[in-house]
């Protein structure tokens, strides 16, 4: 297995990358927006993207957005191929695309908004910080990634203030804290906070 920065030859994966998203979104039902071969070729294009590779086969991946000319930057498209989860695959991708989104935007805040309690985890060991939807990009071409998502109406309703999604973000001016804090991640809490979410923006749905 390896891990590397994807770049134009590795093009020819982006149909089952966003065949494996597609999936991913449609089992889980929420927090997963939907890409085309287009956008994820030109991630790899410019070098904004991670592949996990097994051979030539397809293992996983993930890409970096830059927003609010350079103010931010976000992983996402985080997605592991079935055959190969539940082996600690996303972590390692989730830390070298973290990795190299600060060696390419080192004064960029980084942030995340998730649905996945693994994704969370994931977070809170690199440093995020859970935060309302305020401190992240106000750049709307990022919001607008979300219309595919079954849920943009719940974002669309709170006029962007909150959604089913946890708001997470890692300011680099804050390292040193970062580097000293205990990340503390509570699996009971973290489900406690999707439940509630679940439980006002989905019933109001059935109205």
């Amino acid at each position: 297995m390896k891990i590397v920065i994807a770049d134009k030859s590795h093009s020819i994966y982006a149909d089952i990358i966003c065949e494996t998203i597609a999936d991913a979104a449609q089992i889980r039902g929420t927090g997963i927006a939907k890409r085309k071969p287009e956008y994820i070729i030109t991630k790899m294009e410019n070098g904004n993207a991670v592949i996990a590779l097994d051979g030539d086969l397809f293992a996983g991946f993930c890409y970096i957005e830059a927003w609010g000319h350079g103010k931010f930057v976000a992983n996402s498209g985080l997605i592991v191929h079935p055959d190969y989860r539940n082996k600690g695959l996303a972590k390692q991708i989730k830390k070298v695309v973290f990795e190299h989104s600060r060696i390419k935007f080192p004064d960029s805040k980084v942030f995340s908004i998730t649905t996945g309690l693994a994704v969370m985890k994931m977070n809170s060991d690199l440093g995020y910080k859970p935060v309302t939807f305020s401190e992240l990009t106000d750049d709307q071409s990022f919001w607008k990634g979300c219309q595919t998502c079954k849920n943009f109406d719940v974002l669309t309703r709170t006029e962007q203030k909150m959604c089913l999604c946890t708001g997470m973000l890692y300011d680099p001016s804050k390292k040193e804290e970062s580097k000293t804090a205990e990340h503390n991640y509570d699996k009971k809490v973290w489900t406690r906070l999707k439940n509630i979410k679940q439980s006002m923006f989905l019933k109001k749905d059935k109205k």
